[in-house]
């Protein structure tokens, strides 16, 4: 019996849904009785109950595997997308800022310094700096 009851407790760690946890717990509950009951002669039939288990237990955590493989395949092609965007959208404002933006903007990265946008609009002419900071906050969430 603790056999049978230990596979009953893995069972239950893995998640299934619906009609197909219905049918393994069935099955546990069917193994469970058929031990009380019977003596040493079927232990064929136990043994067939638990093969069957196992392939049932088997085929879904298959099922769940290919699933998720799926749903992170989809979540890979988003980020490469969204990657594409933001090298694009990178390269447009490198060619947008003048040569005091990206200046100031190395030095900000070399110290791990946050932006600053009220020292931004002195060092340029008020159109580019203007023209550099709408676009340095729609990049800000969007990475």
């Amino acid at each position: 019996m603790f056999p049978l009851r230990d596979v009953s407790m893995r069972v239950q760690g893995i998640r299934l849904q619906g009609h197909d946890e219905m049918a393994v717990k069935l099955l546990c509950w069917e193994l469970e009785q058929h031990l009380k009951s019977s003596s040493g002669a079927s232990v064929v039939a136990i043994d067939n109950k638990i093969e069957q288990a196992m392939d049932l237990v088997k085929s879904h955590l298959m099922y769940a595997v290919r699933e998720e493989v799926e749903v992170l395949k989809e979540q890979i092609k988003e980020l490469i997308e969204r990657n594409s965007q933001l090298e694009q959208e990178n390269t447009l404002l490198k060619t947008l800022a003048s040569p005091e933006q990206m200046a100031q903007f190395q030095a900000q990265v070399q110290t791990g310094s946050p932006p600053a946008p009220q020292t931004a609009a002195p060092s340029g002419p008020p159109s580019a700096a203007g023209l550099a900071q709408p676009a340095s906050h729609s990049a800000g969430p969007s990475a």
